[in-house]
């Protein structure tokens, strides 16, 4: 079978960026009082601020959805094919971006994330093509890169969340589904196209539970994103063994090798 070597249609890519990158560009421009939404619940008080930046956000991760969809839809052998899974980490890249972009002051620090951001859902999005074909020549290196990304925004998203200092609620409603989509993403690449929501579902509440562990112990911001991404990659490089049905002691390999990678470093680090 002929290997084939797409690429996405340049005028859409461009009008796509632009529209995200464009919303946060305004961002700094834009000062609207936010809101305080809370519900008293048996036991404790349920708050939630709500804000502009926070509303710009979650509309740019659906923007982000819906203009991936728009950018398959040229492909040539995307004709019926569900383009669902497409949609999931470019809604988290562009979501993601805006962490650092609506938390930092505009500075020469701002603008180098803007710009490398902006790169990265480029990239992003023209990996997510490649992957629509499965005969495509560069779909193994697109989807190593999709995957390595998409660990990587886990990362600054962990990292983010322990800055901003949430409570046990807002730490699992940021952690749990990001971990759902991130496994279910990295999983169904690995697979070649096959869901497992049994497995993402089972390895969110194994990184949930230990998640709420390690909110109450004294650890740093980096150092909490790196146990839980290592113990989320453990995990994950499991379960694929597992449905490929490998030998019992090869099966241990990666994820015991990742595992103490990142644990490791979890260890070396100072800040």
């Amino acid at each position: 079978m002929d290997a084939h070597q797409h690429l996405p249609d340049t005028n859409r890519l461009s009008v796509i960026t632009a529209t995200i990158f464009l919303a946060y560009a305004l961002l700094p421009f834009v000062d609207l009082p936010g809101q305080q939404i809370s519900v008293q619940l048996p036991g404790f008080l349920f708050q939630l601020a709500l804000n502009f930046s926070t509303v710009v956000s979650i509309l740019v991760a659906l923007l982000a959805a819906a203009g991936t969809d728009w950018l398959i839809q040229g492909h040539p052998t995307a004709a019926g094919s569900v383009r669902l899974p497409n949609w999931l980490l470019p809604a988290l890249t562009a979501w993601a971006i805006g962490v650092p972009l609506t938390t930092l002051e505009v500075s020469t620090q701002w603008w180098a994330v803007f710009a490398l951001g902006g790169l990265l859902f480029v990239l992003v999005l023209v990996a997510e093509y490649i992957v629509v074909d499965p005969d495509d020549a560069r779909h193994a290196p697109a989807s190593v890169g999709l995957i390595a990304v998409s660990f990587a925004l886990y990362l600054v998203l962990t990292i983010s969340i322990r800055v901003a200092n949430l409570r046990l609620y807002g730490v699992l409603f940021a952690v749990a589904p990001t971990v759902f989509l991130v496994t279910l993403r990295t999983l169904h690449l690995r697979s070649n196209g096959r869901w497992f929501y049994g497995w993402a579902a089972g390895i969110m509440l194994v990184v949930g539970q230990v998640a709420v562990g390690l909110h109450y112990l004294p650890l740093t911001p980096l150092r909490f994103g790196l146990v839980l991404v290592g113990l989320t990659y453990a995990l994950v490089s499991l379960a694929s063994g597992i449905e490929d049905r490998r030998e019992g002691k090869i099966i241990w390999i990666e994820p015991a090798i990742m595992l103490a990678i990142f644990w490791g470093l979890a260890l070396l680090v100072r800040s």
